[in-house]
């Protein structure tokens, strides 16, 4: 598509007045501020235009009817004066009029009005239909009292870092929009080459995982992910549970970042938030579709409400909630490894050649601390003795690289064996619930058999398992006798040793 102006600012001239005589307008630092960084972002001057303004009214003239026809992209700066200026609502009425006649208000997915929230607003009733549904960059926050603020250098330097945070954010969403506009003899490689990555599902959060939120969803759209939600959800219980499960549908991955709040609640029955829905939501798609997801829970996240931390609570040990999840306890650079981990294509184990008449030896899976190592030594001599090949956990190595290596093998054996040594109770509580999130996942291969083998150092609760002497545990607290692989060995169908 060819246009000669490549971004429109509108804005309602009260919006722009500084608040010290000191200081730009907040209007004017915005331009200048994504001038700068959508120049550096394009490797080249970006032309952004917008009406001073110097009469302080409202008079719609035919200059910016003209600049609108030529532009490829319309910045709204939203706020309560916008809403009622008859200046501005034409504004973008005209333009969403225009570029839906020429069947080009939506381009590869993306809209080509963008929604700038300088202050909240109540309501979009007088904006046109389609842009009410668009997502927006806020550019403000909340103070302690629940004032709404807008993100100005002149409140301080964190609002400022913010501003600057937020600006940037949007100055590379502008440039890939506008290279993807101004090259359509690239369009469809572009297209199919995004169409190639998968679709990725990131979770609405509370206001305390917002920031974290929007890094991860700028990173994921710059490796040229398509990421959902891509406009807002509606606030009616029922209708948002359909748009979410439809958007589950199209995505391969889910991710979701559990914080201190509790979130938006929609209108419904059950009360919950939309973190709680979802989450919900995706984890039955995971059981009946396969559906991979990432949850992030930082270690030591507590909610000052009742029901988000009753909600934590259910999903440290509700493996129904984790179903198809890995659960990230680190800081947001180990949850990026995991997602990029997650959305890495496992390659297909090679075929090895197989000889007349002959199967393929059982696989087992010894899942030990690495302090077990050397100890379990004798175990790995004693299962290959029956015909079997044994893996063990990977333990040095890039962090996101071992947890796929990891869950791959778990994956791909017929039997597992949970060799419980040196790690403790809560040790293997956390191997057990990890264990559990597979369940619902495609298997290699069906797994045949499943142990827990006892080995020193002694302790209370093995000696309970001892006492209980299970079915599906192994007694090596005295020493690993040949018979005490009786019933694996029968599991899988193998002679036991002599």
């Amino acid at each position: 598509m060819s246009f000669e102006r490549q971004v429109f600012i509108s804005y309602a001239h009260l919006d722009n007045q500084p608040l010290t005589a000191d200081q730009l307008g907040w209007v004017s630092l915005f331009h200048s501020t994504l001038q700068t960084l959508l120049s550096q972002r394009l490797g080249a001057p970006a032309d952004i235009w917008r009406d001073d303004k110097l009469r302080g009214n409202d008079v719609f003239s035919d200059e910016i009817l003209d600049q609108l026809a030529r532009t490829a992209l319309f910045v709204s700066v939203l706020t309560p004066r916008y809403l009622k200026s008859e200046w501005c609502t034409r504004e973008i009425t005209n333009f969403c009029r225009r570029a839906e006649d020429e069947h080009r208000l939506v381009v590869g997915n993306k809209a080509r009005v963008i929604k700038v929230l300088k202050l909240p607003i109540d309501g979009s009733g007088a904006l046109p239909e389609a842009v009410g549904q668009l997502l927006g960059y806020e550019f403000f926050e909340f103070d302690e009292d629940r004032t709404p603020r807008e993100l100005d250098p002149a409140y301080g330097d964190q609002p400022r870092q913010a501003f600057l945070r937020k600006a940037n954010k949007l100055a590379w969403d502008l440039a890939a929009q506008l290279e993807q506009l101004q090259q359509p003899a690239a369009n469809d490689a572009t297209g199919n080459a995004e169409a190639s990555k998968p679709t990725v599902f990131l979770a609405e959060c509370s206001r305390d995982r917002r920031d974290a939120r929007e890094c991860i969803e700028a990173e994921l759209a710059c490796c040229g992910y398509t990421v959902l939600p891509d406009r807002r959800l509606p606030d009616d219980e029922d209708e948002y549970l359909a748009a979410v499960g439809e958007l589950l549908e199209r995505s391969a991955l889910s991710i979701h970042l559990i914080g201190e709040g509790y979130g938006r609640v929609p209108d419904g029955d059950s009360a919950e938030s939309v973190v709680v829905l979802q989450n919900r939501l995706a984890a039955e798609r995971s059981r009946s579709t396969g559906l991979r997801r990432v949850i992030w829970l930082p270690a030591g996240t507590a909610a000052t409400q009742p029901a988000q931390q009753a909600f934590i609570d259910a999903l440290q040990q509700d493996a129904a909630l984790q179903l198809g999840a890995d659960l990230v306890n680190g800081d947001l650079e180990t949850l990026k490894a995991a997602i990029h981990a997650a959305l890495k294509k496992p390659e297909a184990p090679p075929d090895a050649p197989a000889e007349s008449g002959a199967t393929s030896a059982p696989r087992i899976h010894l899942l030990c601390d690495a302090r077990d190592r050397k100890d379990s030594v004798p175990l790995i001599k004693q299962l290959r003795s029956l015909g079997v090949d044994v893996t063990l956990p990977l333990f040095a190595g890039d962090a996101a690289e071992v947890r796929e290596a990891n869950r791959q093998r778990v994956l791909d054996c017929d039997a597992l064996i949970l060799y419980y040594g040196a790690g403790d109770e809560t040790w293997k509580y956390h191997q057990e619930n990890e264990l559990r999130k597979l369940q619902g996942l495609d298997r290699q291969r069906p797994l045949r058999a499943r142990f827990t083998l006892l080995a020193p150092p002694l302790s209370d609760d093995k000696e309970v398992l001892q006492a209980l002497a299970d079915t599906d545990t192994l007694d090596g607290l005295n020493g690993l006798q040949p018979q005490a692989l009786a019933p694996l060995a029968a599991a899988l169908g193998l002679e036991p040793a002599p």
